[in-house]
């Protein structure tokens, strides 16, 4: 099931966005946790959080970041390999693409905080779970 986190929004002149919350597994009662986002930007510069809840009716104080596991891994200096996860998508020069991060938890609620954004557009945001 596909929903929109945040349709297209272009900067003016406000250097940060909330979007409203979104259903996540959780409000559903599924038990596998799993989530796709994908991120279409163009030209933006700023950054980027996915936050979840637990909470039925959250405040701003159940906000939490979510890890944004890129698909990649890491090996360090003994050869254990680890997996490359974000809480922030941070761009300080013009970014323009189309990614998409998995995250898992029980999240009620998700919804996308930007902040810093001073140039681009955000063409979507999108949630599949």
């Amino acid at each position: 099931m596909s929903e929109t986190i945040l349709y297209s929004s272009s900067y003016t002149d406000s250097a940060t966005l909330q979007s409203d919350k979104v259903k996540g597994d959780g409000y559903y009662g599924m038990s596998d946790g799993l989530h796709t986002i994908m991120i279409d930007l163009n030209g933006f510069i700023g950054a980027i959080k996915i936050q979840g809840s637990l909470a039925q009716e959250p405040t701003e104080a159940d906000w939490f970041m979510i890890e944004l596991d890129r698909g990649a891994v890491s090996l360090d200096t003994t050869g254990k390999a680890s997996a490359l996860v974000e809480t922030s998508l941070t761009y300080t020069s013009a970014e323009t693409s189309i990614k998409s991060y998995n995250a898992t938890g029980n999240f009620v609620w998700i919804r996308a905080d930007i902040s810093d954004w001073s140039a681009g557009t955000i063409s979507r945001i999108e949630l599949n779970r």
